[in-house]
This record gives structure tokens, sequence and C-alpha cells, in this order.
């Protein structure tokens, strides 16, 4: 008796060795102009964190994009798990500010 894998229509290319050492390599850049921004920040006059934190979130939050979608695979499954993924992320980060807002520790409006 033989059993057949059934295949997508639509074949996805899976990373190779070398696409890992590259995405490493894109994330190990991005962590040191986090860095660098720390530095920047408390050596320079004038750069406060109105400048660096959203820069920091946003360098934080590409990080995030790029391990999920290599390094869990979530770019090779079906789009609505990377939808269902994608909406969980946003609804646990929107109840993190609610939280955050709730304690005091972030002002949204004032």
């Amino acid at each position: 008796m033989t059993t057949e894998i059934a295949h997508d229509e639509h074949h996805v290319r899976h990373p190779e060795p070398k696409d890992y050492v590259k995405i490493a390599v894109v994330l190990a850049v991005l962590t040191v102009m986090e860095v660098s921004l720390y530095y920047i920040e408390v050596n320079v006059e004038g750069i406060g964190q109105r400048i660096t934190v959203p820069l920091l979130l946003i360098l934080s939050g590409l990080k995030f994009v790029i391990v999920v979608g290599w390094f869990m695979h979530l770019r090779f499954e079906k789009s609505f798990l990377a939808k269902f993924f994608s909406v969980g992320a946003v609804l646990a980060l929107v109840l993190y500010f609610i939280a955050l807002a709730a304690l005091g520790a972030v002002h949204f409006f004032g």
C-alpha cells in the first residue's frame, strides 16, 4: 500500500543554511543599530527619548517579524495561520498598552 503526500499547488522554497546566515547578519546589524541608539542618546545633547524610544520600538518590532517569519517558519505556513498569529500579536500589544496606561506608565493623551 502506497501513500501519497498531497502537495500544495504553490511550491514554496524553504530557506537553506545560507539564508539563515543572511538573516542572522541582518539581525546582528539591527542589534548594533539598537545599541548605537542607546549610546547616541546618552552621549549627545538634544537627542532625547522622544526620538530614540520610537526608533528602538520600530527596530525591535522589525526583528520580531524577521524571527517569527523566518526562524519560526510562519512565512511558509498558510496565510490563515499567519493572519491568526498577527491578529493575536496586535491584540496582545493593545492589551499591554492598556495595562501600562492604567498603571500610569504610559500617557497617550495629554
